[in-house]
């Protein structure tokens, strides 16, 4: 993993290279105290990670992160600073994690950790949807191959919804938005469903999926998610909460908040 390091603070970046040299994740670390100067240097190197400190003159982290983004969407942003009162604002940009100064070896190791992804799992089960991040479903811990993504995005948005029963224009207004329900649009959204109900069926999974009179829904005992464990308190999978649910979807953006702000909490509570 290559790294980069942006502090205003000359001994901030020294301190923080310092530590990247102690962790086996990182082969590579490069530090700068120009922000604008950094971005430059992003955007012309490959870059797995940027740590990164909030309060800076003349600019701010999360502006800067927003930038990475823009240029390295796949850039892991972790938030390096003296201030708690920026993680909300942070979360904007998603960032890996929001580490407080002075930052500990062990806390960002198991920050890069994660970015690496080797945080264990919990014990697999043989359905397992996850949400954190962008919305898969897995079977026996092979990923579920959907032929129409709309088709996978209903499932995300019932599996969102949490086992609650929903209208067929009730899914199409949330998925289509302002999209006119009329009958072409109900014959094409009946084509979504019926290649969701083939795919479950493919995989052997049909049991998660309910239709009744019209109404679908999941069915949340078939199998295990991750924002499931979280609202039920699991600390593990709180923890592991790092800011993004079902990245790919706009409507899921209020459940997002919710997760982001719940996550905070408890983080606060705990210190």
């Amino acid at each position: 993993m290559k790294a980069v390091c942006i502090d205003d603070e000359p001994l901030a970046v020294e301190y923080t290279l310092k530590q990247c040299e102690q962790l086996a994740e990182i082969k590579e670390a490069k530090g700068f105290t120009d922000a604008d100067e950094a971005l430059k240097w992003i955007c012309s190197h490959p870059t797995d990670l940027v740590l990164l400190d909030i309060n800076m003159p003349g600019t701010d982290g999360i502006t800067i992160a927003a930038q990475i983004k823009q240029h390295k969407p796949h850039t892991a942003i972790i938030f390096l600073t003296a201030y708690r009162d920026y993680a909300f604002d942070a979360y904007a940009v998603h960032p890996a994690g929001y580490l407080l100064k002075p930052v500990s070896l062990e806390k960002l190791a198991a920050e890069v950790r994660h970015v690496c992804g080797k945080i264990p799992d919990s014990p697999q089960a043989h359905i397992q949807i996850k949400t954190f991040g962008f919305f898969d479903v897995y079977v026996d811990g092979k990923p579920v191959s959907f032929k129409l993504s709309k088709a996978k995005e209903i499932l995300a948005f019932l599996v969102d919804k949490q086992g609650f029963g929903i209208r067929r224009a009730e899914l199409f207004a949330a998925i289509w938005e302002d999209a006119l329900y009329n009958r072409r649009m109900q014959k094409q959204l009946d084509v979504y469903i019926r290649s969701l109900r083939d795919t479950l069926h493919e995989y052997g999974i049909s049991e998660i999926l309910i239709m009744e009179k019209g109404i679908l829904r999941v069915d949340p005992d078939t199998f295990t998610c991750d924002a499931y464990l979280f609202y039920a308190g699991d600390s593990s999978t709180i923890n592991a909460y790092r800011g993004e649910y079902m990245s790919s979807y706009s409507w899921a953006s209020v459940t997002e908040s919710f997760l982001f702000w719940k996550a905070q909490r408890k983080k606060n509570h705990s210190v």
